[in-house]
């Protein structure tokens, strides 16, 4: 085949972060690649003026909106590559009526948010940050049978949502041992259960599950979703954990119901972000705070990259199916 034309618009310094010099290699075995060299993130005007001829785009964080007007001179581009998450900031329906693809590297960045998924469970079961806090406080050695700490087999995890980081989390959870229960009205019950999970309605998995774990996507169907009628059936002494989007949650009800101690929770998304200073949920002993870095490790970084090179290559080279399509219909379900 002849090469094919790749722009890639990420700029330094996160194109250094997410495209490491063995997947650029990779990509310059069938690709010219045409770099961002500006420092910043093109404007629509800037990236329209560059996508003649071009066959690919390979972008992430801060791509302009792909308007009518910037696609206008589009004559070759079949597919969008974005090292990132959500594409719903770009992408607009003149891309799909144009006939050009989508895929994106939210897959990749499931396996780090699984990862610390897990991590934050293990921690409210097993509380290795209060021992480590009262120790560092000068607190008393503790009397061994005073320790309320708890293991994770055998323990019912509830998933909420099972797209990919809910599945990936699924997986890790089985992996030691929990009994998954998962809530997703678009999954059909054979699929769950052939992944080993059992789904079942969201009060019911909020009052039976001992964890708790937000993997729902932000749209009009799930705002405040949980609310204080929900929460209310959470279990004393659960864990609830979300990494996923805060405007699922009433944030105000989360926080009334996490000031009664009823039940510990790890957050990693909140509303507004960033967290201010003076919020409540600084000062509360029950709750674990991280700013947003779910997902965010060096090799889900650079591994988004990868992902969208192969993509690439798929479609290009290999001609077999894309592996993280994202299609129209996808997308209005889609965070």
């Amino acid at each position: 085949m002849s090469r094919i034309h790749v722009l890639v618009t990420i700029p330094r310094p996160l194109r250094d972060t997410v495209l490491n010099q063995a997947t650029l290699a990779e990509l310059a075995t069938y690709a010219d690649i045409s770099l961002n060299e500006d420092g910043r993130n093109w404007a629509g005007s800037e990236l329209a003026a560059r996508l003649p001829r071009v066959d690919a785009i390979l972008a992430s964080w801060g791509l302009a909106t792909l308007t009518p007007e910037v696609l206008a001179q589009a004559d070759r581009l079949k597919l969008i590559a974005y090292a990132a998450g959500s594409v719903k900031g770009f992408v607009t329906d003149a891309v799909y009526d144009r006939g050009i693809r989508v895929t994106h590297a939210a897959g990749r960045i499931a396996d780090s948010v699984a990862d610390v998924t897990l991590l934050l469970a293990m921690m409210g079961l097993r509380k290795p940050q209060d021992f480590d806090r009262r120790l560092k406080a000068g607190e008393p050695w503790p009397e061994k049978r005073e320790v309320d700490t708890y293991e994770i087999r055998g323990k019912r995890v509830g998933l909420l949502g099972l797209g990919y980081v809910g599945r990936h989390s699924s997986a890790l959870f089985q992996a030691v041992g929990a009994e998954v229960w998962g809530y997703d009205p678009y999954l059909p019950e054979a699929e769950a259960a052939a992944q080993g999970i059992r789904l079942v309605g969201l009060d019911e998995l909020l009052q039976a599950c001992k964890v708790i774990s937000v993997h729902l996507p932000s749209t009009d169907e799930t705002h405040h979703m949980l609310g204080a009628c929900e929460l209310a059936l959470i279990q004393d002494g659960a864990l609830f954990i979300n990494t996923a989007r805060a405007s699922v949650v009433d944030q105000d009800a989360l926080l009334q119901e996490l000031q009664t101690g009823r039940f510990w929770a790890a957050l990693d998304v909140f509303d507004p972000e960033p967290l201010p200073v003076d919020s409540p949920l600084r000062r509360l002993d029950n709750v674990l705070l991280t700013p947003h870095i779910a997902g965010l490790t060096r090799d889900s970084h650079f591994g988004m990259g990868s992902e969208m090179v192969a993509e690439i290559r798929r479609l290009f080279v290999d001609q077999v199916p894309l592996r993280y399509e994202i299609t129209r219909e996808r997308l209005a379900q889609m965070a």
